[in-house]
């Protein structure tokens, strides 16, 4: 493993921290007046998404986790288990629902992933940012409502329930934010 000095890393590099892979998602290089400078950092977890804060001096060391990535394909859903086809070996994995963590309600069939890995073990699959879901119920909407007038619930394909404009009707396409939950826009 390579190691890193404090003043390296940035936002979005990994690093190893007792074993556990974590994400920097915040770095803020402070200078007191007094003192010797130091880092505050913003960690995140790639395990189970729990946030840290640590701080560092300027001339600590720190491993730097390396994190593979294989492209994954959707297949279908058996118990508890998610099966996905390897796009490079063609291999079908089973995954269990708790590496999914609440992924899996934006899971529709031949959808990519990235199955995040690190010493060989799987540690997340994430899905891509943006997915257009068809609408499949939701309660009708009335002439002269606009975008800015309110939400309603609707169900996507997959059975997750994401709030919508008063506008979309049952079989339109949306976008939706597989990160949060949110609709973004109709799509084509």
């Amino acid at each position: 493993m390579a190691t890193l000095g404090i003043n390296q890393i940035k936002v979005g590099v990994t690093v190893d921290l007792d074993g556990v892979p974590f994400m920097v998602v915040n770095v803020e290089h402070v200078k007191p007046g007094k003192g010797s400078a130091f880092v505050r950092t913003k960690l995140k977890s790639l395990k189970n998404d729990a946030m840290l804060d640590r701080t560092y001096k300027s001339d600590d060391k720190i491993e730097e986790a390396f994190i593979e990535e294989r492209k994954l394909q959707y297949s279908y859903h058996s118990g508890d288990f998610y099966h996905f086809i390897d796009s490079e070996s063609y291999e079908d994995l089973a995954i269990e629902k708790n590496k999914l963590r609440d992924t899996d309600k934006f899971l529709k069939d031949d959808l990519e992933v990235a199955a995040l890995y690190y010493k060989g073990e799987l540690i997340a699959v994430t899905l891509p940012n943006f997915v257009v879901y068809t609408i499949t119920h939701t309660e009708p909407g009335i002439k002269g409502d606009t975008a800015k007038s309110g939400t309603k619930p609707a169900t996507l394909e997959t059975g997750a329930v994401v709030q919508v404009p008063l506008f979309i009707d049952v079989g339109t396409r949306v976008k939706i934010d597989t990160r949060t939950g949110e609709y973004i826009e109709r799509a084509a």
